[in-house]
């Protein structure tokens, strides 16, 4: 197996190893992120009915006024107050947190960290 297929294929267990044990529901969505070398991205996801409740991005023009580049901490923290907003105005208190295969910590932990300062708990 060359090196990108293991490479992965690592990723997709970790993956799953994380997801196995969390399911978003109306009450409590899942808050997923996808991290690029540009960009974050972060959803609140309903998996029982299969609907993003909100969602929140460093390529959307209001966080990108604010912070020009988006692959950094700085750009992480905005999306992370963005989304905490936005699920505020939609009653949504609790989340529960998938890091996807990423490592909790740089732009991750700095999203997560700032949704909880704008009301989120996971």
């Amino acid at each position: 197996m060359n090196a990108h297929k293991l490479k992965q294929v690592q990723r997709l267990r970790r993956r799953h190893h994380v997801r196995r044990k969390i399911v978003g529901t109306v009450e409590r969505p899942r808050l997923t992120v996808f991290r690029s070398s540009k960009h974050i991205y972060a959803q609140l996801i309903d998996d029982l009915t299969g609907q993003t409740l909100a969602s929140a991005n460093t390529a959307a023009p209001d966080i990108k006024k604010d912070v020009p580049y988006g692959g950094n901490i700085k750009a992480a923290q905005a999306v992370g107050k963005r989304l905490a907003e936005m699920a505020k105005e939609r009653g949504i208190h609790k989340a529960a947190f998938d890091r996807g295969h990423y490592r909790y910590h740089g732009r991750i932990k700095a999203l997560a960290d700032a949704a909880r300062e704008g009301g989120l708990q996971f």
